[in-house]
């Protein structure tokens, strides 16, 4: 009986000296996350600074759709319903749709879903893609990038009926 209270005793004291030294910033210091919270990205002596999945997610779909040759992002259904969602008066589509991410405290690892233009090289427009996600969300978040990966579902194919107009 005695060993389990000097356990949790143990514990306890353990606890209140890792808030403190996390307080301080000590060097001792450890993260513990509750497990809906963001992953650390900056952690100083003054704070900590969390970033969420979706807005690593939300600049990379930026920065794909910024590079010339992707026409859409998302695969097949993902894109059925963000046409079926422009539909909708005041309804726009969701800024993340073809992107998905696993964020770790120091890292992120990126897969994104695209359409190009018909014409464009896979290639070039991958490459583009990836150098520009990868800049971006390692210039806004300080997190590394360590992956990016490029999944092209389709290739878009201007109708005859658009090059008329």
């Amino acid at each position: 009986m005695s060993s389990s209270n000097d356990m949790q005793q143990g514990r306890s004291q353990q606890d209140t000296q890792d808030r403190g030294d996390r307080q301080k910033g000590g060097a001792g210091s450890r993260t513990l996350m509750r497990p809906d919270a963001a992953p650390v990205a900056i952690e100083t002596d003054k704070g900590q600074t969390r970033i969420a999945a979706d807005v690593v997610a939300k600049i990379a779909a930026l920065a794909a759709r910024d590079i010339p040759g992707v026409y859409s992002m998302g695969g097949g259904i993902a894109r059925r319903v963000g046409q079926l969602r422009s539909l909708i008066p005041g309804a726009t589509e969701a800024a993340t749709t073809g992107v998905s991410v696993e964020v770790g405290e120091r890292q992120a690892a990126i897969d994104l879903n695209l359409v190009t233009w018909y014409g464009q090289s896979i290639v070039d427009v991958s490459d583009a893609v990836r150098r520009s996600v990868a800049g971006q969300v390692e210039g806004m978040t300080g997190l590394e990038v360590v992956a990016v990966n490029v999944q092209v579902d389709d290739i878009h194919v201007e109708s005859s009926d658009k090059q008329q107009q």
